[in-house]
Protein backbone atom coordinates (compact mmCIF):
# COMPACT_ATOMS: atom_id res chain seq x y z
CA UNK A 1 0.00 0.00 0.00
CA UNK A 2 1.18 3.52 -0.74
CA UNK A 3 0.55 6.77 1.11
CA UNK A 4 0.95 10.21 -0.42
CA UNK A 5 2.25 12.63 2.23
CA UNK A 6 1.43 16.25 1.40
CA UNK A 7 3.01 18.85 3.69
CA UNK A 8 5.16 21.91 3.11
CA UNK A 9 7.25 20.97 6.17
CA UNK A 10 10.02 18.49 5.35
CA UNK A 11 10.26 17.64 9.07
CA UNK A 12 6.57 16.73 9.20
CA UNK A 13 6.92 14.61 6.04
CA UNK A 14 9.80 12.73 7.72
CA UNK A 15 7.74 12.14 10.89
CA UNK A 16 4.80 10.79 8.88
CA UNK A 17 7.11 8.66 6.70
CA UNK A 18 8.62 7.10 9.85
CA UNK A 19 5.13 6.09 11.04
CA UNK A 20 4.31 4.67 7.60
CA UNK A 21 7.57 2.69 7.65
CA UNK A 22 6.57 1.12 10.99
CA UNK A 23 3.29 0.04 9.35
CA UNK A 24 5.24 -1.32 6.36
CA UNK A 25 3.65 1.16 3.95
CA UNK A 26 5.44 2.77 1.04
CA UNK A 27 5.28 6.55 0.72
CA UNK A 28 5.48 9.30 -1.81
CA UNK A 29 5.91 12.93 -0.83
CA UNK A 30 4.65 16.25 -2.15
CA UNK A 31 5.71 19.59 -0.69
CA UNK A 32 2.53 21.41 -1.68
CA UNK A 33 -0.96 20.92 -3.04
CA UNK A 34 -0.02 21.61 -6.64
CA UNK A 35 2.65 18.89 -6.60
CA UNK A 36 0.20 16.52 -4.89
CA UNK A 37 -2.40 17.00 -7.61
CA UNK A 38 0.24 16.43 -10.31
CA UNK A 39 1.24 13.13 -8.67
CA UNK A 40 -2.39 12.07 -8.23
CA UNK A 41 -3.37 12.98 -11.79
CA UNK A 42 -0.59 10.74 -13.15
CA UNK A 43 -0.59 7.88 -10.63
CA UNK A 44 -3.86 7.94 -8.70
CA UNK A 45 -4.23 4.14 -9.05
CA UNK A 46 -1.05 3.66 -6.98
CA UNK A 47 -2.14 5.82 -4.02
CA UNK A 48 -4.12 4.14 -1.23
CA UNK A 49 -4.28 7.10 1.18
CA UNK A 50 -3.51 10.83 1.08
CA UNK A 51 -2.28 12.56 4.25
CA UNK A 52 -2.89 16.22 3.66
CA UNK A 53 -1.78 19.35 5.50
CA UNK A 54 -4.25 22.26 5.43
CA UNK A 55 -1.97 25.31 5.46
CA UNK A 56 0.34 25.25 2.45
CA UNK A 57 1.45 27.77 -0.17
CA UNK A 58 -0.12 27.58 -3.62
CA UNK A 59 -3.17 25.44 -2.96
CA UNK A 60 -4.42 24.79 0.54
CA UNK A 61 -5.06 21.25 1.70
CA UNK A 62 -8.76 22.03 1.75
CA UNK A 63 -8.65 23.05 -1.93
CA UNK A 64 -6.74 19.85 -2.76
CA UNK A 65 -9.30 17.81 -0.81
CA UNK A 66 -12.12 19.39 -2.82
CA UNK A 67 -10.33 18.67 -6.10
CA UNK A 68 -9.67 15.03 -5.16
CA UNK A 69 -13.27 14.43 -4.09
CA UNK A 70 -14.73 16.13 -7.18
CA UNK A 71 -12.61 14.03 -9.57
CA UNK A 72 -14.28 10.77 -10.62
CA UNK A 73 -10.94 8.97 -10.94
CA UNK A 74 -9.59 10.07 -7.54
CA UNK A 75 -12.63 10.51 -5.30
CA UNK A 76 -12.46 6.97 -3.89
CA UNK A 77 -8.96 7.56 -2.43
CA UNK A 78 -9.22 8.09 1.35
CA UNK A 79 -7.94 11.46 2.54
CA UNK A 80 -6.84 12.30 6.07
CA UNK A 81 -6.22 15.89 7.04
CA UNK A 82 -3.10 16.21 9.25
CA UNK A 83 -3.06 19.84 10.32
CA UNK A 84 -2.89 22.50 12.99
CA UNK A 85 -6.42 23.55 11.97
CA UNK A 86 -8.15 22.21 15.08
CA UNK A 87 -11.22 24.45 15.08
CA UNK A 88 -14.46 22.53 15.02
CA UNK A 89 -15.65 24.51 11.98
CA UNK A 90 -12.53 23.46 10.03
CA UNK A 91 -12.98 19.80 10.98
CA UNK A 92 -16.66 19.85 10.01
CA UNK A 93 -15.88 21.59 6.70
CA UNK A 94 -13.22 19.00 5.85
CA UNK A 95 -15.48 16.06 6.71
CA UNK A 96 -18.31 17.58 4.67
CA UNK A 97 -15.89 18.01 1.75
CA UNK A 98 -15.03 14.32 1.93
CA UNK A 99 -12.15 13.91 4.41
CA UNK A 100 -12.13 10.38 5.80
CA UNK A 101 -10.23 11.25 8.95
CA UNK A 102 -8.69 14.22 10.74
CA UNK A 103 -5.62 14.52 12.96
CA UNK A 104 -4.65 17.76 14.68
CA UNK A 105 -0.96 18.65 15.10
CA UNK A 106 0.86 18.15 17.38
CA UNK A 107 0.13 14.44 17.67
CA UNK A 108 1.91 11.34 18.92
CA UNK A 109 3.27 8.69 16.56
CA UNK A 110 0.81 6.23 18.12
CA UNK A 111 -2.10 8.55 17.28
CA UNK A 112 -0.85 8.92 13.70
CA UNK A 113 -0.38 5.19 13.22
CA UNK A 114 -3.83 4.49 14.67
CA UNK A 115 -5.50 7.01 12.33
CA UNK A 116 -3.65 5.60 9.30
CA UNK A 117 -4.82 2.10 10.21
CA UNK A 118 -8.41 3.40 10.58
CA UNK A 119 -8.24 4.88 7.09
CA UNK A 120 -6.81 1.91 5.26
CA UNK A 121 -8.26 -0.87 7.39
CA UNK A 122 -4.88 -2.56 7.72
CA UNK A 123 -4.61 -5.10 10.51
CA UNK A 124 -1.64 -5.35 12.86
CA UNK A 125 1.06 -2.74 13.31
CA UNK A 126 -0.40 -0.11 15.59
Amino acid sequence: MKILIVDDSSVMRKVIKAAADVLDLSTEEAQDGIEALEILSQRYEEIDLVLLDWNMPGKTGFEVLEEIKSNDKMKSIPVMMVTTEGHKTSIVAAVRAGADNYLVKPFTIDELESKIVECIGKGGGA
